[in-house]
């Protein structure tokens, strides 16, 4: 049976999702966090929301959000969330995006949702428990070969002025690879992990909230998660690199290939 905890991300990913989807077809204001870093009203709206559910809920509970200080003070329960991965495919109008949500435990993922409101699927995960999309057991893809593989990444908002950019490593892999995709939602690549429909994703400078809920997804569904260099992955981690397993060593030496770490 899932936890308490683990009923109450689900539920609250899909009120999120449901303001998410409610919202989509109207046009939003755009404010600029960077050159091409956006957020929208809907990203502050769905925070809002989250914030409130979470603090009538468990009061005592830590916060860490993307678009606002959210509640530090040092409790063993920090619930980690983004509450629109794929701002800019929201506000272009482009239907990919989702809302993820972690619950860290003494510095430990124990569980997670991430949910696309567009196509009401719900990825669910909780530690040693398996992963699951709308209440069906999740499992890596069994592909052996790069050459044949299907990966996901993305780049990071300081593209433009960054040296450290993955343009060099989307080059070694798009040459070893099948194909690559650049969908605009780290947190709905890692769940696509977990569910077989790509076989490896990696990509740089991601935060906490992008990847928490993802990670343990990957991991539950039988899959690997390290940064690029193939070392443990931790949430302060500069990069990640997630697979289903069998194809992680031959991501690693391309990306090494490509840009030594």
């Amino acid at each position: 049976m899932p936890s308490e905890h683990m009923i109450f991300a689900e539920s609250l990913a899909r009120e999120a999702g449901k303001l998410l989807k409610d919202e989509f077809a109207k046009e939003h204001r755009i404010d600029f966090k960077g050159a091409i870093n956006i957020v929208t009203e809907v990203d502050c709206l769905s925070e809002q929301l989250l914030i409130q559910r979470i603090r009538q809920r468990f009061p005592r509970h830590d916060i860490m959000t993307e678009e606002s200080a959210g509640i530090q003070t040092g409790a063993a329960f920090r619930w980690i969330i983004d509450p629109l991965d794929g701002t800019t495919n929201y506000a272009h109008g482009y239907p990919v995006f989702c809302v993820s949500i972690g619950l860290e435990i003494a510095g430990v993922i124990q569980c997670g949702a991430i949910f696309n409101p567009i196509s009401d699927e719900m990825f669910t995960a909780e530690k040693d428990s398996g992963a699951f999309l709308n209440g069906a057991l999740l499992r890596v893809s069994k592909m052996r070969e790069l050459s044949q593989s299907l990966l996901a990444t993305g780049f990071p908002y300081d593209i433009r002025e960054s040296e450290e950019n993955n343009i060099d490593n989307f080059i070694a892999l798009a040459k070893k690879a099948q194909a690559i995709r650049r969908a605009g939602s780290a947190a709905l690549d890692l769940a696509y992990v977990a569910a077989g429909r790509f076989d490896g994703f990696w990509e740089l400078k991601l935060s906490p909230w992008d990847t928490a809920a993802g990670w343990l997804m990957v991991r539950e569904a039988g899959g690997m998660v390290t940064d690029l260099r193939g070392d443990s992955y931790e949430l302060a981690s500069p990069h990640i690199l997630a697979s289903n397993g069998t194809i992680h060593r031959q991501m690693i030496e391309a990306i090494a290939s490509a840009m030594p770490l």
